[in-house]
């Protein structure tokens, strides 16, 4: 539900207060476009057919890495679903979080290797202007194909919001990247499944 905030009602941010999203560690993020429409394509034979708006998503996300080296990001599995992408990302310790990596993580995907525990989850959210965090790296990217489309007159929208998960542990991480891998077998099974619309 909205809330009245300077006599304006907005959405409620889907963000856990309690957790500061520039801290390192891996995030698993999905991201839809507005009313589920199949803007990035059509699974065929359990394979994921890209539209040129779906194919720049998916190089869109790959660049991520190399435009924010200073945020020592590395990507996990990711996948451009017709209607939504999914991807795990990683945060590394960087000069903008600067919180020490808690003994016992992976340091290969940032996670620990056991159930994170719940005196790490300290670093308060903090709401303003965001950068160097994982909504800025959202931002950026959706904003870049938004752009693209806006120049070449292609019919498309993002939803609003965004949603993450951040990832407590080496199994859920693995769990979390066998889902992704999988997502196009399960197309009719998903739960934004929704009939493509052709959107060449």
């Amino acid at each position: 539900m909205s809330e009245l905030f300077q006599n304006k009602y907005r959405i409620p941010s889907t963000r856990w207060q309690l957790w500061n999203y520039s801290s390192a560690g891996s995030y698993f993020v999905t991201i839809c476009t507005a009313k589920k429409e199949c803007y990035f394509g059509e699974i065929v034979n359990a394979e994921v057919q890209l539209t040129d708006i779906g194919q720049i998503t998916s190089s869109g996300w790959g660049k991520t890495s190399g435009l924010r080296a200073d945020m020592k990001i590395e990507l996990g599995e990711f996948i451009v679903m017709p209607n939504h992408f999914h991807g795990i990302i990683n945060i590394g310790e960087n000069q903008f979080n600067k919180t020490a990596m808690p003994e016992g993580r992976d340091a290969m995907h940032c996670v620990s290797t056991n159930d994170m525990p719940n005196n790490y989850l300290h670093n308060n959210n903090v709401f303003g202007p965001q950068s160097k965090n994982l909504a800025s790296i959202i931002r950026g990217f959706k904003s870049a194909v938004t752009t693209y489309t806006r120049k070449n007159n292609l019919p498309f929208a993002w939803q609003t919001c965004y949603h993450d998960h951040i990832i407590r542990s080496k199994d859920e991480y693995f769990a979390i990247a066998n889902y992704i891998i999988n997502n196009p077998a399960r197309w009719e099974e998903d739960a934004f499944y929704y009939k493509p619309i052709n959107h060449t």
